[in-house]
């Protein structure tokens, strides 16, 4: 793996952590919606990542293939696989008999956001754009020096 490939997959890290935080911040934005376009509350949204260029390959064979010196395994980053909505998690019932979505016993389905795992999964995408960002700046470093030691 060459300094300049590992610009790429920082770079992959930076943008799928970023699109990430993005989905994260709609679920916070949308936490009390109760009524979408089709009528129906909200519905939390969960991003999935996955390896970039993905050749398919089973772990033995790749472990086999890497047992060469020379043959090293060298991955080209992350990319997003999709993002689904969380149908594990239930919807929030709540008493509120004034609301205009409230059933005929007054209750509200609110959607299955928690700002606290929200919160929580944003301070892990946050680390973890960080740390791309710093491998990002130590893969430049490199490169720089290696500039310079070539003027030499």
């Amino acid at each position: 793996m060459s300094v300049f490939s590992s610009f790429g997959i920082n770079a992959s890290g930076l943008t799928a952590e970023r699109f990430r935080m993005d989905i994260i911040a709609e679920n916070i934005a949308n936490a009390n919606t109760t009524r979408t376009e089709d009528g129906t509350p909200y519905v939390r949204k969960v991003v999935t990542f996955q390896e970039k260029n993905k050749t398919g390959a089973t772990f033995s064979s790749m472990l086999a293939s890497n047992q060469s010196k020379y043959n090293r395994y060298g991955g080209d980053g992350v990319k997003v696989g999709g993002v689904y909505e969380d149908k594990v998690s239930e919807m929030n019932m709540v008493y509120d008999p004034s609301h205009p979505d409230a059933d005929e016993n007054g209750y509200v389905l609110y959607p299955n956001v928690n700002t606290i795992t929200e919160m929580t999964n944003l301070i892990d995408a946050s680390r973890a754009y960080e740390a791309n960002s710093t491998a990002f700046a130590a893969s430049k470093a490199i490169a720089l020096q290696g500039l310079q030691l070539g003027q030499s």
